[in-house]
């Protein structure tokens, strides 16, 4: 029986990132497809060595693989996250956060939720000006369609997983902008009528989060709130530096057209070399990837084993325990092995 074949772009990064790129490598093993890893050198001397046709080559590799797993990077002269999302129309986000095992947390309550955020508009992209010498203006822009596209990929996430959606914004008070962005995820709501979808008002939902996470599964938010909502979740789960993000860009019919996962976490080149680095976040940030391309019981697998070990007591040393990324990667391409045999999805 042929094993189904994937071609990936990968962007190779600072620091601990060649360690976590063999760790993916070796967990990819573990797996019933076939895996070509494009590499595209993205650490700080091949930037230098090649300024931004380092970048045209990531984009065209990208664009042609259609999904990419980015290693941490450092920010020196440029910012690779911010030049990708530029060049590749990168306009949604969805960042899944849930209560990682083992990672201290001043939050007792289980946190699963999942926020797709509409990367670009709000006042990000407008840097604003001076009036005068006591006074300053910047423009918040709402556009349509990357609430459009935001909105269908968080329904259609719903559609998959059963979920319900939550969309959050001021509208009460940003009646113009924060009311567009309701009147489109409204739009897109009624062509998902199996999919439970409620609003509420952005200040009020952060507070309710914390107080009652269970009632909030998939949400829906405009750029700042996101921004906001992701640090602020990530919080309550112990870190801003764990778990992973899809970076997304779609097309004319808000289909992901591209897809980018990467780790939340930074470069870590104090640990670099060492053997101490913890793969948990770039198996997540792979998990997802295998779910878009659509081998979901693979990477419910992945995720899954990952977690389940952790809960077991299995951990790097950041975490408490005394794996090491090696040994700790073995042991989750071990139990996705397990798992796929006791599911009949075996290697073959």
């Amino acid at each position: 029986m042929n094993r189904p074949s994937y071609r990936v772009t990968e962007l190779l990064g600072d620091g601990i990132g060649a360690e976590l790129s063999a760790a993916v490598h070796r967990l990819a093993e573990s797996l019933p497809v076939r895996l070509e890893f494009i590499p595209v050198d993205l650490r700080v001397d091949s930037r230098r060595a090649r300024g931004m046709a380092i970048y045209d080559e990531a984009v065209e590799t990208i664009l042609d693989t259609k999904v990419a797993l980015k290693h941490p990077t450092a920010t020196t002269e440029e910012s690779p996250n911010a030049v990708l999302r530029r060049r590749l129309d990168l306009s949604v986000i969805h960042r899944p956060v849930y209560t990682i095992p083992g990672v201290p947390t001043n939050f007792r309550r289980e946190l699963d939720l999942d926020i797709v955020r509409i990367a670009t508009g709000g006042t990000y992209d407008d840097p604003g000006r001076m009036i005068g010498e006591d006074g300053a203006v910047s423009l918040r822009i709402v556009e349509r369609r990357p609430v459009r596209e935001a909105a269908r990929y968080a329904f259609n996430l719903a559609r998959k997983t059963g979920k319900r959606v939550t969309s959050s914004s001021k509208y009460t008070i940003q009646k113009a902008t924060d009311g567009l962005f309701e009147k489109v995820a409204d739009e897109i709501s009624d062509q998902f009528p199996e999919v439970p979808h409620n609003v509420e008002l952005f200040d009020a939902m952060l507070g309710k989060v914390i107080m009652a996470p269970e009632k909030f599964q998939i949400v829906l938010v405009l750029n700042e709130y996101g921004d906001f909502l992701s640090d602020m979740a990530c919080g309550l789960a112990g870190s801003l530096g764990i778990g992973a993000s899809a970076n997304l860009a779609f097309d004319a019919s808000a289909v992901v057209r591209v897809a980018l996962f990467d780790a939340a976490h930074g470069t870590a080149p104090d640990i670099a070399g060492k053997g101490l680095a913890n793969p948990t976040a770039i198996f997540l940030a792979f998990s997802m990837l295998l779910y878009q391309i659509g081998e979901i019981a693979l990477g419910q697998a992945v995720k899954n084993s990952t977690l389940g070990l952790l809960r077991q007591g299995t951990r790097t040393r950041d975490l408490g325990g005394q794996e090491t990324t090696a040994t700790f990667t073995e042991a989750v391409a071990a139990e996705v092995t397990r798992r796929l045999a006791a599911s009949s999805l075996t290697p073959g």
